[in-house]
């Protein structure tokens, strides 16, 4: 079985419990694919915490879940060192955050406290707990569940953790026919516990090597660089597009490509990308925005206009 063989059986497993939601499917394995992160941000119900549990359902790896509360700290999840009478030494219990693949549902509702027990994770695939740095994966993959902001319980995710979600994917409610199919098949219950899996970790490492020899043109990369850039220029944004986040636009339309047969990224790859791996990362000014995550996408899709795609 070719590789591309292999990632549409992957989608198409994957899609066969989420229905009608291509789209999210393909952004959640575009970043599964380069390596990256991802936010789920939607309001409950729409099937989040479904489409990370079919994701890992569909491959052959460790999956935990982490329900994110008020009062959960560090520790809980990355683990902690408890007294064995029988060695008379201390032993390191890991926590849930050991695993290929992690769900953080309800991201923000945790205190930032315990956020900020991620970074590490996210950002180098590695924990340091009671003096010891433990190695996670590979493959690690964070995909975390949030609600709005404007739900009641909810904390603001701090921008340096922000900046390490290489995409942020928002699911919506689905049409009127696909919401029908979805009250008669009820995948989430009738479907999801029968998903096997149709690839290894094996196979997912490689992929993942092949993503970064997949060809960028020099035209690609002025592309990218010109969009950042006019995010760091624009008075409307206090904050633009980091290094960390031109990084992972390149990185994401690497996989993109790979999806879709290909052995190089085309401006197109970049531009269907551009808003779900950069506006998260951005922060709108005060005096003339209201900070809101939809003021700063909707500046950015602005921005996005005014740069010329290359042929």
């Amino acid at each position: 079985m070719t590789e591309l063989e292999t990632l549409d059986k992957l989608r198409r497993n994957v899609e066969s419990v989420m229905l009608g939601k291509s789209y999210a499917v393909n952004q959640v394995l575009v970043a599964l694919l380069a390596g990256g992160h991802v936010l789920l941000e939607d309001v409950p119900g729409v099937g989040k915490t479904v489409l990370t549990r079919a994701i890992a359902r569909s491959i052959d790896c460790t999956f935990h879940r982490i329900q994110l509360t008020p009062d959960l700290l560090p520790s809980d999840i990355l683990g902690v060192s408890v007294y064995d009478s029988a060695s008379g030494q201390f032993v390191f219990k890991p926590g849930p955050i050991f695993a290929h693949i992690l769900l953080a549902d309800e991201i923000n509702r945790t205190t930032p406290r315990t956020q900020s027990a991620l970074l590490e994770a996210m950002n180098e695939s590695q924990v340091t707990a009671d003096g010891a740095t433990r190695p996670l994966g590979p493959p690690f993959m964070v995909l975390a569940t949030q609600n709005p902001y404007e739900f009641e319980g909810t904390y603001f995710l701090p921008e340096n953790q922000l900046d390490r979600f290489m995409i942020r994917v928002r699911i919506g409610y689905p049409k009127k026919s696909t919401e029908r199919e979805i009250l008669r098949k009820q995948p989430a219950r009738t479907l999801l516990g029968d998903l096997q899996p149709v690839m290894s970790i094996e196979q997912l490492i490689r992929l993942q090597q092949h993503v970064v020899e997949i060809r960028v043109a020099d035209e690609i990369l002025d592309y990218i660089l010109a969009i950042v850039e006019a995010t760091r220029r624009s008075d409307d944004l206090a904050i633009g597009v980091s290094p960390r986040g031109s990084l992972s636009l390149m990185q994401a339309a690497r996989a993109a490509a790979l999806l879709r047969g290909r052995d190089f990224v085309t401006p197109d790859d970049v531009k269907e990308l551009a808003v779900p791996v950069c506006s998260h990362r951005l922060l709108t000014r005060a005096f003339t925005h209201d900070g809101s995550a939809a003021a700063a996408e909707a500046i950015f899709r602005q921005i996005l206009e005014t740069i010329p795609v290359p042929h």
